[in-house]
């Protein structure tokens, strides 16, 4: 039996309730779960020493280095001057076991809103799996705006109308950068959303689509029916609100279909968000 395994997890750049920055227990603790095939990290940091915890490593180099028979495509929204001639920046990580034919990385829309903010991503990496190529998507959605939450969901869901029409329709291959790359409209999307199971915005991210593209399914719901999603956020820091599920995983119906268990943490104080893991049976 062929099982894709997945873990998201927002890490908190590694910064467990304890205080202490730790790369290396996430990981431990994400291979504890399950002997992953794809890993999907928010809130990365290289070089933030600002950080409440942090000491400025590369943490995208060096988790990368922890798993170093994967392939780890940065997704990074926040990339500024440390005024010392380098750079700080922030954003997501996505690492997986099986080849990447192509990476694609979207900034989404960072529009005006009289919030505190910052430039959010969301990372495309088409996997090769042992059922095909599968699209791989996660990101961060803005905490502090609806507003942009909601322009960075009809972003999503534009990348995600227009991977799928190009694999209905291919492009004339080309020699060089014009090569073909494998691609499908099958997608699983996990990220923080920051929204919680009844947001319109939620809603909207899982509408049907006009053109026939396959829409997002929930896999907790596809998996657990009705039952009450679980508590990802804000379980043992209440700083940004109570407990609440912010934290999913959504998948093309083909994909959803296929979820056969998911499972959140809620045990773990590593982060200030629990990891979830999701499994897919491929065979």
């Amino acid at each position: 039996m062929s099982v894709l395994r997945l873990v998201t997890w927002n890490v908190q750049w590694a910064r467990g309730m304890d205080g202490r920055v730790d790369p290396a227990r996430v990981v431990a603790h994400a291979r504890a779960m399950a002997d992953f095939d794809v890993l999907c990290l928010q809130e990365v940091a290289s070089n933030f020493a600002d950080l409440p915890g942090n000491d400025g490593t590369d943490q995208f180099a060096a988790l990368a280095a922890m798993l170093p028979a994967f392939t780890a495509i940065e997704g990074v929204g926040v990339d500024v001057c440390d005024g010392a001639g380098g750079r700080k920046r922030f954003g997501n990580l996505l690492l997986t076991r099986y080849p990447v034919s192509q990476a694609l990385r979207h900034l989404l829309p960072w529009g005006a809103a009289r919030t505190r903010n910052m430039p959010r991503m969301l990372i495309e990496a088409a996997a090769i799996t042992p059922a095909g190529p599968i699209r791989l998507m996660t990101t961060h959605l803005e905490y502090s705006s609806a507003a942009l939450r909601a322009a960075q969901v009809e972003a999503i869901r534009e990348a995600h109308r227009l991977a799928s029409a190009r694999h209905a329709a291919p492009r004339v291959a080309g020699p060089h950068t014009y090569a073909m790359t494998a691609s499908s409209a099958s997608a699983i999307l996990t990220g923080d959303f920051n929204m919680t199971p009844g947001d319109p915005i939620l809603a909207r991210l899982l509408a049907p689509f006009e053109d026939g593209t396959p829409a997002l399914r929930d896999v907790w719901r596809a998996v657990e029916g009705e039952a009450p999603h679980p508590f990802t956020a804000c379980i043992y820091d209440q700083t940004y609100g109570p407990p609440a599920c912010l934290d999913f995983v959504l998948a093309t119906p083909d994909l959803a279909a296929r979820a056969r268990r998911i499972v959140c943490d809620g045990e773990t104080q590593i982060s200030d968000h629990q990891p979830v893991l999701v499994e897919f049976d491929l065979s």
